[in-house]
């Protein structure tokens, strides 16, 4: 009898399970993972966090946070789980998530599927209770619930974000997923506006209850936007003091067509590299280099981490290289990073943010 292939979904539940457990149960599993995959240092600080490395998980590979212990174990600098929703959703029908190994490339129709906020307010607790929480920086991705319609969106992000608000060093506001219907149209000027100025009210009343700074507030756009688009919410951004842009998410385009290539849902891996790396570019230039940018997409090696930083992202993102490339990809990356700063003449990698502008 011939055993199926396991779905990618189904052996990206196997695998965070195995993190988990294994982390949790066996001794010095947690170590022996720092000393195959630690990071060598690459400091940095932005929105006034400091980040041992730029390497970031990307959003979508621990949805439900259940691994945050464990990430800056494999060499990660940061971490992004999530998105969540403000009402919980199971998500798109399966099968929703489809890998090509030939272009190096992830499609995903997930559908924010997650346990909504306030669940998570309450596993996050838990972790937080026992101790079980990262000594790297933890980003939350907010999402839109798909039951909510876009004229209460902000609303929607903005109690998500007062739920999780005490669990983490910065929010990514996500209006660019694929893969809920007409979440993309909140990118324009005034809905994205609404969102931003609610999501601004409440990070400032959490923060004066907690007797605390506010929180970092990003926002994650799609590269399939024009470039005038680019442009004007990166201005809507700034308008609304946000902190930095998220560049980009995964895409509707296609580099061919084939059984993988032809499912719906959004792209990630190589074949988003080129116009991750230009959407950078236009916001860096554009703002000047005075607004932040976070660069995710294709991003596998120290040539394309480099290639970002070039362009004008102060910290990276990855997903897609950590299914095709191994756990060894973070290290690889940092170590490169070094080698390029010391040939560029680099002493801190903050200066090389942006460089091909200035060359």
């Amino acid at each position: 009898m011939a055993v199926l292939p396991l779905s990618s979904e189904t052996f990206h539940s196997i695998v965070m399970k195995k993190i988990r457990l294994r982390s949790t149960y066996i001794p010095g599993y947690r170590a022996l993972l720092r000393l195959l995959f630690n990071s060598p240092s690459v400091p940095t600080e932005s929105f006034g966090i400091q980040f041992d490395n730029p390497v970031g998980l990307a959003a979508g590979m621990d949805k439900k946070g259940e691994n945050i212990p464990n990430w800056q174990n494999l060499g990660f600098g940061w971490i992004e789980i999530g998105g969540i929703t403000l009402h919980p959703q199971k998500g798109n029908p399966k099968p929703r998530m489809f890998r090509s190994t030939k272009h190096s490339a992830l499609i995903n129709r997930m559908g924010f599927n997650n346990p909504g906020a306030d669940a998570m307010a309450e596993n996050l607790a838990k972790q937080k209770a026992k101790g079980k929480w990262s000594s790297i920086p933890v980003g939350i991705n907010l999402g839109k619930s798909k039951i909510t319609p876009n004229e209460e969106a902000a609303g929607d992000y903005a109690g998500t974000m007062e739920r999780l608000w005490e669990f983490t060093d910065l929010f990514i506001v996500n209006v660019s997923s694929p893969n809920t219907p007409n979440l993309r149209e909140l990118q324009a000027g005034s809905e994205l506006d609404q969102i931003l100025d609610a999501c601004n009210h409440v990070n400032e009343k959490c923060a004066k209850e907690a007797g605390a700074a506010t929180k970092p507030i990003l926002v994650k756009i799609s590269p399939d936007l024009s470039d005038e688009q680019v442009k004007a919410i990166a201005d809507t951004a700034m308008g609304q003091g946000c902190a930095g842009i998220v560049a980009t998410n995964t895409t509707t385009t296609r580099p061919a067509e084939g059984r993988v290539m032809n499912q719906t849902g959004g792209l990630s891996g190589a074949p988003l590299r080129s116009r991750s790396t230009e959407v950078v570019h236009i916001l860096y230039e554009h703002t000047q280099g005075k607004l932040p940018i976070i660069g995710v997409g294709g991003i596998s090696d120290a040539d394309s981490a480099w290639e970002k930083i070039a362009a004008g992202a102060c910290l990276l993102q990855l997903y897609s290289a950590l299914v095709f490339e191994g756990p060894g990809v973070m290290k690889a990356i940092n170590k490169g990073l070094n080698r390029k700063l010391k040939e560029h003449g680099y002493n801190s990698l903050a200066e090389a943010v942006g460089h091909a502008h200035r060359s």
